[in-house]
């Protein structure tokens, strides 16, 4: 699996002739399960990587953007859905024929991804270069962007049709797009943020509450992206809280969608809980060192296989592809745990967690042998039919979980370990209650991770040297080094109060609430569906895989100290590996992650109960025409 996955293919070019010819022939041979000849990319496949192209582009918003990788999704499976006779579409529902069905399919199914694509993408951050592109497929594909005719009888006019109507639909889904995703003022209902920013060149922190998010005041800040963006972060995606998804339902529309209770607080109902996962990410962050010495094994046969919402496996016994044991895979700790941090950051031209696992999915299908059965079972679809049930089904669960994670960030307000680390290491330590640095709030006193500065180990020479006497002090990442592309920063003893998690210092941490993980609830969703329809929850083979070389593999600074090879048995596996690698990261606690996971289940789940009753038409009669129940509200 490529970290820097395919794209449209050279910067845009021309389909080529040949693959219309193959389209034309696949056609006549009619709707039948015939897979696309190798090396052809279905219609929707080609309209995917439109989409991720433009996400790479744009600012990193990841509920926006699966909302947009939904709305597309649902685009192009009621387009194709138009030509079948059982399928119900998700929003329009209108049936027709034509002489050569998967003719018509491939141009109302590009008519219908260009218009959305067109409408999402029109004030985006570089909104010309990606409607050029746009442009520059559909005149690729042989089709007039001007035609805009409605007209049922011609596959341009249902795909014009069925853009209308998922346009109109997804208007109206509280997302707010029509005000550019900007939330509510407040006494409208928008979001109030409890604390000031905290200056992160700043030592400390000025929280007010320490258990709320606290916004952060970032000098030269820039997104995950690369763009430069404002110094003080505001909550993005709060809106989420009112936002339509596809299967998830509750009674009261002032609460999440999936319900998990609040996370742990400092001084409140599970503090013990926080304050061990507060020594957890710092014990994580002194982890960051690939000169320790310590080497672990990575490999699916001892990493992973875990139960849900834990970290309890050793990984899977054998390959079931091949029955063999997996192999060793031993490298550097402190290699692995930052390889884990970048590959699932999603940082510059990336295309955001759902659009990572979008990716994730295309180079599923497109593994030698795969046999594209849905669940498994029964015949092979062909390219476009496969693609468009995945895309939906997969979409829809990616932007289940965006409305899951985003509103218990909203209704929760958790914050982030750089303000708890901060807060708790300015207040004191909280072990020994007869020291002078004693304070309630302060942080768990652990040797050889978390101590106090004292007159003998502030000495030159000593671990705490230049450190003030009394101060808490923990072993942590020294922070990006001046030459990132020559040097690690390693690990050292700084004061807890100055602590950074391992990002870029233009960056830091998200701007949103910390519980639960977005990452864990995307990866997870999008783990559920990837085993349901494929029919296992193992990578084609048995195994995924994504290398980094040495040196240059990382992008916040010099590394890995040697190649190293990141390996997955399951899709679960990969998951869980994406929810951990915010905690290596510095930017989530176990909590975050975790439950995010179990949320991020459940949204999997339904979505792919609920897809399948489109795909067989059965939904008509059982969950009337849009296949969803609006919130009943409370108020």
């Amino acid at each position: 699996m490529s970290q820097n996955p395919i794209g449209r293919s050279a910067s845009g070019a021309c389909l080529p002739a040949l693959l219309l010819v193959l389209l034309a022939v696949t056609g006549l041979l009619g709707a039948a399960d015939v897979p696309n000849p190798a090396g052809v990319k279905s219609t929707a496949r080609i309209w995917d990587e439109e989409i991720l192209a433009a996400i790479r582009i744009d600012r990193p918003h990841p509920p926006v953007h699966a909302r947009n990788l939904f709305s597309l999704s649902a685009a192009m499976y009621d387009a194709w859905a138009a030509y079948d006779p059982a399928a119900a579409g998700f929003i329009y529902r209108g049936k027709h024929t034509a002489p050569d069905i998967a003719a018509a399919r491939h141009q109302a199914v590009s008519y219908a991804a260009y218009r959305i694509l067109t409408e999402r993408y029109a004030f985006s951050l570089n909104a010309a270069k990606s409607q050029q592109a746009f442009d520059a497929r559909m005149k690729a594909l042989g089709f007039d962007v001007d035609n805009k005719a409605a007209d049922p009888a011609t596959p341009a006019g249902v795909g014009n049709s069925v853009a209308a109507a998922v346009s109109a639909f997804f208007m109206e889904d509280g997302a707010l797009q029509a005000q550019a995703y900007a939330d509510l003022p407040v006494e409208k209902g928008g979001y109030k943020c409890v604390n000031e920013p905290l200056v992160t060149g700043l030592s400390g922190t000025n929280v007010k509450d320490i258990n709320c998010w606290q916004p952060l005041a970032i000098a030269n800040a820039i997104d995950q992206h690369g763009n430069p963006t404002g110094p003080i972060q505001t909550f993005q995606g709060p809106q989420w809280l009112a936002v339509r998804p596809f299967a998830l339902k509750r009674e009261d529309s002032r609460k999440p969608w999936i319900d998990p209770g609040p996370q742990p607080r400092l001084q409140g109902a599970g503090d013990a809980q926080f304050r061990d996962e507060v020594v957890e990410i710092i014990r994580r962050s002194s982890e960051l060192n690939p000169d320790d010495g310590v080497v672990i094994n990575i490999s699916p046969g001892a990493f992973g296989n875990n139960t849900l919402g834990a970290n309890d496996g050793n990984g899977h016994p054998v390959n079931p592809a091949t029955g063999a044991p997996y192999p060793p895979n031993l490298v550097k700790r402190g290699d692995f745990s930052r390889i884990l941090a970048e590959f699932w950051a999603d940082g510059p031209t990336s295309e955001t967690p759902p659009g990572h696992w979008n990716v994730i999915a295309n180079k599923v299908g497109d593994t030698p042998g795969f046999s594209k059965r849905l669940g498994g079972r029964g015949n092979v679809l062909n390219d476009l039919e496969w693609d468009v049930k995945l895309y939906f089904v997969l979409n829809a669960a990616l932007h289940d979980a965006a409305c899951a994670a985003w509103s218990v960030k909203r209704y929760y307000d958790g914050g982030r370990p750089i303000c708890f680390i901060r807060y708790m290491g300015q207040m004191g330590q909280c072990t020994q209650k007869d020291a002078p640095n004693y304070h309630a709030e302060g942080l768990p006193l652990v040797p050889g991770l978390i101590e106090s500065v004292t007159t003998e180990t502030a000495r030159p020479g000593q671990r705490h040297a230049g450190l003030p006497v009394g101060a808490v002090a923990v072993l942590s990442w020294a922070g990006q080094p001046a030459e990132p592309t020559k040097k690690h920063g390693g690990t050292k003893w700084i004061l807890a109060a100055d602590w950074l998690p391992y990002q870029r210092p233009t960056f830091v941490t998200p701007g949103f609430p910390g519980f639960v993980s977005g990452h864990s609830t995307f990866s997870r969703s999008a783990a559920e569906v990837m085993t349901s329809i494929t029919g296992s929850p193992f990578f084609p083979g048995g195994l995924a895989t994504h290398r980094e070389p040495a040196d240059t593999g990382l992008k916040f600074e010099k590394g890995p100290s040697q190649p190293v090879e990141l390996q997955w048995g399951t899709y679960y596996d990969a998951a869980d590996q994406a929810g951990l690698s915010r905690l290596w990261g510095g930017i989530h606690v176990s909590a975050d992650d975790l439950t995010g996971r179990r949320l991020g289940s459940q949204c999997g789940k339904l979505a792919w109960e609920l897809a399948q009753k489109y795909f067989d038409g059965t939904i008509v009669s059982k969950r009337g025409l849009f296949g969803y129940q609006r919130p009943k509200s409370s108020s």
